[in-house]
C-alpha cells in the first residue's frame, strides 16, 4: 500500500526541489497514526548490543533530523530507527539549497550542516514515545560555532540516555567544518573517554544506552587501524561505517551537479563503503558489532552489507528513489536468499570479509 501510494506521489516529490520535497514528507508521515510493525519471519531477527531487533534492516540518520516521527517509520517495518543528527544549541545549518539528487546516479549531495531544533526540543518529543515498542537511536554531533565540541558530545549523552536504546557519535559529517578532524587519534581518545565516562555516570543499571561510533568513507587504513584500537580501548559498543564520502568517483553521469560540495551517498557508496565495512570488521575480530550504511538498496547490497560484517544495515538515500516499500522488498529478499543457501544471518555474518576488503564482491 505504502509503496503504491508512493509511485503516484514521487513524480509530485520529485518535481519540487528535494528539501521541500522531504519537509512535505515528514510532515505526511506525522500525519499518519502510528501503526504495529507488520510481524517479521523471526529468521530475520537479531540479537544484538543486549537489545532484540526484529529484522536488521534499519533507518539511517538524517531521514527525521528533529526526531518528529520514529513510530511511524518503525510502523513501516524498519527493525530499528535512527534519527538526528542532534546538536546541544538549535540551529539552522547551511544556506539553501543544500541537497541534491543525483537522479542518474540514485544518489544525493547534502551539505545540511547538521540543521537542528537542539536538544530540548528532541528530548521533549523522545520523552512522549516512552513505554512505546520500537529500537530507536539518535545521532549526536557538535555546534559549528562551540568552543567546546567534546563538551557538545558529552551534554547530549547526559540528556539523551534513558530517552534512546542507542547513541552514535557523529564525528564523520563532513559539512561541519573540522568536525571530522575528531577522529584523529588523541582527539578520539579524549572524546570516546569523557562520552563513556558521561553515559556510566548517568546510567548505572545494568540496561545501560548503547554508545555507537560513526566513522567516515574516505579515512586510510592506518587511521581505521587507530580509530578500532581507540574504540576498544575505551569500551565504545559498536562501530557504524559508514558516512557519506567528499569523494567524486569519476563513474557519476550528473556531472553538473556532482560539483556541488557536501557528502555523496547513494548507489555510487556502496563499494567504498562496504570495502570499509569488511576492514573493519577484520580488525575487531567479533569483539563489537557493526552496522553497515551507504549504498543499500536492494536485498542484494543488503546481504553483501552482512557478509562484509555488518550485524544490522541501515539504508536513507535508496528510499528517495525506491520509497517506502523498500523495506519490505530488503526483508522478504533476504528470507529468500537464507533459504535458497540453507543458511543464517548469524552463520553469513562476515564470511566474506576478507575477499570482499579485496575487492571481491
Amino acid at each position: 500500500m505504502i509503496g503504491a501510494l508512493f509511485s503516484l506521489a514521487r513524480p509530485a516529490l520529485h518535481a519540487l526541489d528535494a528539501e521541500t520535497a522531504h519537509q512535505l514528507t515528514i510532515r505526511g508521515l506525522s500525519l499518519m497514526p502510528v501503526m504495529p510493525a507488520p510481524a517479521d519471519d523471526p529468521r530475520l531477527s537479531v540479537d544484538v548490543f543486549g537489545r532484540s531487533f526484529p529484522n536488521p534492516i534499519g533507518l539511517a540518520a538524517g531521514f527525521d533530523k528533529q526526531c518528529e516521527v520514529p513510530d511511524q517509520l518503525l510502523g513501516l517495518g524498519f527493525g530499528f530507527v535512527e534519527l538526528g543528527g542532534v546538536v546541544p544549541k538549535p540551529q539552522a545549518g547551511n544556506p539553501r539549497p543544500r541537497v541534491f539528487r543525483l537522479a542518474k546516479d540514485e544518489a544525493v549531495i547534502n551539505r545540511f550542516g547538521l540543521n537542528s531544533d537542539g536538544l530540548d526540543v528532541a528530548c521533549r518529543r523522545l520523552s512522549q514515545r516512552r513505554g512505546r515498542p520500537g529500537i530507536v537511536g539518535v545521532n549526536i554531533g557538535a555546534n559549528k560555532e562551540s568552543a567546546d565540541r567534546i563538551a557538545d558530545y558529552v551534554q547530549c549523552i547526559q540528556r539523551l540516555c534513558g530517552l534512546a536504546d542507542f547513541l552514535t557519535i557523529n564525528v564523520s559529517s563532513p559539512n561541519t567544518p573540522g568536525l571530522r578532524d575528531l577522529q584523529g587519534e588523541a582527539f578520539l581518545d579524549d572524546l570516546l573517554a569523557r562520552s563513556m565516562e558521561a553515559r556510566d555516570r548517568v546510567e548505572k543499571g545494568r540496561h545501560k544506552t548503547i554508545v555507537l561510533l560513526k566513522i567516515a568513507p574516505d579515512i586510510s587504513l592506518d587511521a581505521l587501524d587507530a580509530i578500532v584500537a581507540t574504540v576498544l580501548k575505551r569500551g565504545i559498543e559498536g562501530l557504524t561505517v559508514s558516512n557519506t564520502t567528499v569523494a567524486r568517483p569519476d563513474t557519476l553521469q550528473e556531472k553538473a551537479l556532482a560539483s556541488e560540495t557536501g557528502g555523496l551517498s547513494g548507489k555510487p557508496l556502496f563499494v567504498p563503503s562496504t570495502r570499509l565495512l569488511a576492514e573493519s570488521f577484520l580488525r575487531v575480530e567479533r569483539k563489537i558489532p557493526l552496522i553497515g550504511v551507504g549504498g543499500v538498496d536492494s536485498s542484494e547490497t543488503a546481504w553483501a552489507k552482512i557478509r562484509a560484517g555488518a550485524s544490522l544495515v541501515q539504508f536513507y538515500s535508496a528510499m528517495v528513489y525506491k520509497g517506502p516499500g523498500l523495506v519490505g522488498d530488503i526483508k522478504s529478499g533476504l528470507v529468500k536468499t537464507l533459504e535458497s543457501e540453507n543458511t543464517s544471518l548469524a552463520q553469513a555474518l562476515g564470511r566474506d570479509a576478507a575477499a570482499i576488503a579485496r575487492g571481491e564482491f
